[in-house]
This record gives C-alpha cells, sequence and structure tokens, in this order.
C-alpha cells in the first residue's frame, strides 16, 4: 500500500501501533535494524535482524518472503525498516526500500517500505511523515 496523505484511519492506527510497539520493546538507544511485513502486533509479523550485513540479493529474497508471507495472512499488511536514529532518510532506508519494491513489483502487490523510529515513522519515497513527542498506550474507557 502506498502511502499518500491525508492518510487514512488504518494505516494511522496501524503505523502508530508500530511506533508504539517499538518503544515498548527496545529500550536501548542503539539496537539493531529490523525489516517486519504484516501488521504490527499480530502474530504474522515477522522480522529479520542482522541486516546491515545484507546484500542486494539478499535484501530482494527477504522482503520477497516477508511480503508472501504477509499477503496471505492480511488483506492489507504494511513492510516497516525500525532502526535508531532520526527521523530522516539513511541510506539504509534506500537500500531496503529499494529491496521492498522489487519484492512488491514481483508480487503485484502495492506495498512500500515505511522506516519506523522511536520518534515516528515515515514514508521514504512520499515524504508522508508522522512524529510524537509523548506517545502513550490508549487506555481504554472505564464502564459506568
Amino acid at each position: 500500500m502506498s502511502i499518500h496523505a491525508p492518510i487514512d484511519r488504518f494505516t494511522h492506527h496501524e503505523l502508530r501501533a508500530a511506533v508504539l510497539e517499538l518503544r515498548e520493546a527496545e529500550p536501548r538507544r542503539r539496537f539493531p535494524m529490523a525489516l517486519h511485513a504484516g501488521l504490527p502486533g499480530a502474530a504474522t509479523s515477522l522480522r529479520h535482524v542482522h541486516l546491515e550485513r545484507a546484500d542486494e540479493g539478499l535484501a530482494r529474497d527477504l522482503a520477497l518472503i516477508l511480503l508472501d508471507r504477509a499477503r496471505r495472512d492480511h488483506q492489507q499488511h504494511f513492510c516497516w525498516l525500525t532502526r535508531p536514529g532520526a527521523l530522516t532518510l539513511h541510506d539504509a532506508d534506500l537500500f531496503w526500500g529499494s529491496a521492498v519494491h522489487w519484492a512488491a513489483q514481483a508480487l503485484s502487490s502495492p506495498v512500500s517500505l515505511v522506516v519506523v523510529t522511536r520518534e515516528g515513522w515515515f514514508c521514504p519515497t512520499t515524504g508522508v511523515t508522522r512524529t510524537w513527542r509523548r506517545l502513550r498506550r490508549h487506555s481504554p474507557r472505564p464502564s459506568r
């Protein structure tokens, strides 16, 4: 799914969940990048770490496998790269974005890569960005 502004409610909810999941699961400032596909928090959300050592062929294979599994499990799904650092464009974003683009074309899937950091998320292809200063999990309203 290509992400263009304004984003729909489903996309906002799912990508907010990805940022929240990263903040809660990874307390360190420096952590390894991970490529995910599926829906945040879902059992079919897959990840592969140690991405710093991947070459172009391995990157394309991993993206193809992850997107294929996510496509079978969810009608709407995302592919996101979690990494430390600022919410600006990095070389790794372009490298993995290229691999995801190739895999999406091979599967005839309209998915593009979204980069997720502890600050928020952005789509390197379209430039759509969302950030939060104090991201909190929504608490259920008390019943009366």
